[in-house]
């Protein structure tokens, strides 16, 4: 995977800030979208533009040519996989690798190619015909920086047959747990009585030991979907705090 450093497209993009991301500051989320084929274009247009904390900014057959109709980088930058006849999978890796926020929406739904897809950096993966609600929630996830697990990834992960599996200490596990199900370190660490820099010290333990058997989790949807993996959590449990969030909103 490319480095974190700023995003430079064509036209003066501006990288997304570090930090909380502006559309959780204030409540609307910007949102661009690649696809080939106008009509899905103007129908996913269309499906967005209905929920009224989504903004399409930008659409177009290429990701340079979106990035460069947009005056910053977007919130969320919805992919088709598969553009004029080649699946995409580096250009993921290199806009996740950069600090852009991508969602994944394709007709191609193997399980393969959707755990490459995961392993490239996508915040989510939804297939086409898994609708409009699936798709504006994994939107909304991703803006959110939360974990967000579609039935179609779910399906992939729970086929994966990948075998390494690191040992976690209970503490790191209860921290990961807690956290997949929490909007913060603060509330994580509220919940087992110790600080936040302890929780921070659990979950980038998970990580390294991740990462020493070659199964590298650089964020939260990372972390989740090696849990969801080696089955120490359940994606309806995921998918049930995704709802109850919705509702409190």
């Amino acid at each position: 995977m490319l480095g974190g450093g700023p995003l430079e497209p064509p036209g003066g993009v501006s990288p997304r800030p570090p930090g909380r991301s502006r559309a959780v500051l204030d409540g609307e989320v910007r949102v661009a979208l690649v696809d080939d084929h106008p009509v899905v274009l103007d129908g996913v247009a269309a499906w967005l533009s209905a929920e009224d904390r989504l903004r399409v900014v930008a659409t177009g057959d290429s990701v340079s040519a979106v990035l460069e109709a947009c005056a910053q980088c977007p919130d969320v930058l919805l992919l088709d996989l598969n553009l004029h006849g080649d699946l995409v999978v580096g250009e993921v890796e290199r806009l996740a690798g950069r600090g852009v926020r991508v969602v994944v929406y394709s007709q191609h739904a193997e399980p393969e190619l959707v755990l490459a897809v995961m392993d490239a950096g996508a915040s989510s993966f939804v297939a086409k015909h898994e609708g409009r609600g699936e798709l504006v929630q994994a939107v909304l996830a991703a803006a959110a920086d939360r974990p967000h697990v579609s039935p179609t990834t779910a399906g992939a992960l729970a086929a994966d047959q990948r075998p390494q599996r690191p040992r976690l200490s209970r503490r790191e596990l209860e921290a990961l747990l807690l956290w997949f199900q929490s909007m913060s370190r603060e509330s994580v660490a509220r919940r087992m009585g110790i600080s936040p820099h302890t929780v921070k010290e659990y979950i980038d333990r998970a990580r390294v030991k991740y990462a020493e058997v070659g199964r590298p989790a650089p964020t939260k949807s990372d972390m989740l979907a090696r849990a969801i993996e080696d089955e120490l959590i359940e994606a309806d449990d995921v998918r049930g705090y995704r709802s109850w969030a919705a509702r409190g909103r």
